[in-house]
């Protein structure tokens, strides 16, 4: 069969003569599709993509989209399209990464852009033709060719060296064309029909593993998209399929990679029931993963981690209620709030000091009274950090007294013997704060509030100790507003 000839007798071209051709009958579009497959395979002319657009934009609808013969036809046509399709998608391949040489530079992308853009163009005819023809019977076929429509549009729509501007809107056009055609609400309600999901997990699952994804740049980027689309239920009787490479994609050794890693194991967290993380012991596997990254170093990483470490032990085990016996073995949320305390003692990196002190408030709520068994290492952490600035928010600042806060009501009864230095540390920064004229006043306020709560809830931990403690203050070096702030402080605060 000649290609060009029976797209001129479509009238998708124009005659190479003036010589009118005769009218021929038709072939099958199966056999049409397994030729343009072969076409699309063996040239690297981008013409034969044009001609492809050019089909479907014109052809017959019926001829198109119709099965050939009863038994088995429906199949037939789902095979076909699929393969002439992924043919298509293969024009627009990205070139593979050298084992071991690191990402490819912007020059060996050169050529992508175009034919991502030509490709998306033809796939998006194709698409708003089936999606008019939908309404006949063409649901199955629509479902057949959107895992790989779908997994190619999210490849070139991401902002990447191997994208230009045009190539990222056309492939925006093409998911949008998508979406119209099986008149899905967006790209999670797509995955959620039929088998559209399994079917893009068949796309990517050669792409997924270790070595495979280190020669695919946009594996991991895909796999982050797909997976952070699944919520419950369709979730967990995937987790078998999703679990493995979203693990390998956390042990990765590039921070960008292993944050999307971090971020796909807390979504597997927050959207699979308890029962199925701890089937086969996959939540103690998570939690061994995602707590050797608090070694590293990795301010952006480890904000995650943490985030992430605290649903997962809602998994694992209740908190605990009580302070264990002596002798008794602490639980993971001593392990973590220990190590976390460790680092914060010795961390001199403002960005891990904000991420440490942010992640802690958290944390000593979570513990309650069983608190109590780090309240040295705690006691410590609180003088450090109150004593050092960090401007221009003081967020570390806030956030300790926020936990000193969560330390005064979870551990009350254990907190008296405490009060003197704390209310020292307190104080000081009290006077710092009202004397620093480049503070900020919002800041100031923020600061000056939660110092002052804080006064306040050990007051009514000690019983009253903390009042007597403040005649003893020197009048002389402290400010009217201090001293103002402090006369307002109560023996009866919330606990």
């Amino acid at each position: 069969m000649d290609i060009s000839s029976l797209l001129q007798d479509l009238q998708l071209g124009p005659a190479p003569s003036d010589t009118p051709r005769p009218p021929r009958s038709l072939p099958p579009i199966t056999e049409l599709l397994s030729r343009l497959r072969e076409e699309l395979i063996g040239s690297e002319s981008c013409s034969v993509i044009g001609a492809v657009e050019r089909l479907f934009q014109a052809a017959d609808p019926d001829w198109l989209f119709s099965p050939v013969g009863d038994e088995g036809g429906e199949a037939e046509l789902q095979a076909a399209y699929r393969c002439a399709v992924c043919a298509l998608i293969g024009r627009a391949d990205l070139p593979l990464c050298e084992e071991g040489g690191g990402p490819l530079s912007a020059a060996a992308y050169r050529d992508v852009p175009l034919r991502a853009a030509a490709v998306s163009s033809a796939l998006a005819v194709l698409l708003g033709a089936l999606g008019r023809f939908c309404g006949r019977g063409g649901e199955g076929l629509l479902l057949a060719v959107a895992p790989p429509t779908c997994v190619f549009a999210v490849t070139h729509v991401q902002d990447e060296s191997w994208t230009t501007p045009g190539s990222r809107a056309a492939a925006r056009r093409l998911q949008e064309a998508l979406l119209r055609a099986g008149r899905w609400r967006d790209s999670a309600h797509l995955l959620a029909t039929g088998d559209v999901l399994g079917g893009v997990l068949d796309v990517l699952q050669p792409q997924l593993g270790r070595d495979a994804a280190e020669r695919r740049p946009a594996a991991t980027l895909l796999l982050a998209w797909t997976l952070l689309q699944v919520k419950q239920p369709l979730l967990a009787p995937l987790l078998p399929r999703l679990l493995p490479p979203a693990l390998l994609l956390n042990d990765h050794y590039r921070p960008e990679n292993c944050m999307l890693g971090v971020q796909c194991l807390h979504h597997i967290v927050l959207h699979t029931p308890a029962a199925d993380l701890l089937h086969f012991n996959r939540a103690e596997l998570l939690y061994q993963a995602l707590f050797k990254h608090l070694y590293s170093g990795e301010a952006a990483v480890i904000q995650l981690v943490l985030s992430c470490l605290l649903d997962l032990l809602l998994v694992l085990e209740k908190p605990p209620s009580s302070p264990s016996p002596p002798g008794r073995r602490s639980c993971r949320h001593d392990d973590v709030l220990r190590l976390v305390l460790t680092h914060m003692e010795a961390e001199q990196r403002v960005a891990l000091r904000r991420v440490y002190a942010a992640a802690l408030p958290r944390y000593v709520e979570r513990m309650g009274v069983a608190v109590c068994r780090h309240l040295r290492r705690l006691q410590r952490v609180v003088l450090g950090y109150l004593e050092v600035e960090d401007r221009p928010g003081e967020e570390s600042r806030v956030n300790v007294l926020e936990a000193l806060g969560g330390v005064s009501r979870g551990a009350w009864p254990r907190i008296r013997t405490r009060v003197a230095p704390l209310l020292g540390s307190l104080l000081r920064l009290l006077v710092d704060v009202s004397s620093d004229s480049q503070l900020e006043e919002s800041t100031r306020r923020r600061l000056t509030k939660q110092a002052l709560l804080c006064v306040g809830l050990l007051d009514a931990a000690s019983c009253g100790d903390v009042q007597r403690l403040l005649q003893d203050v020197d009048s002389s070096c402290c400010s009217a507003q201090v001293l103002g702030c402090l006369a307002t402080v109560t023996v009866t605060p919330e606990r």
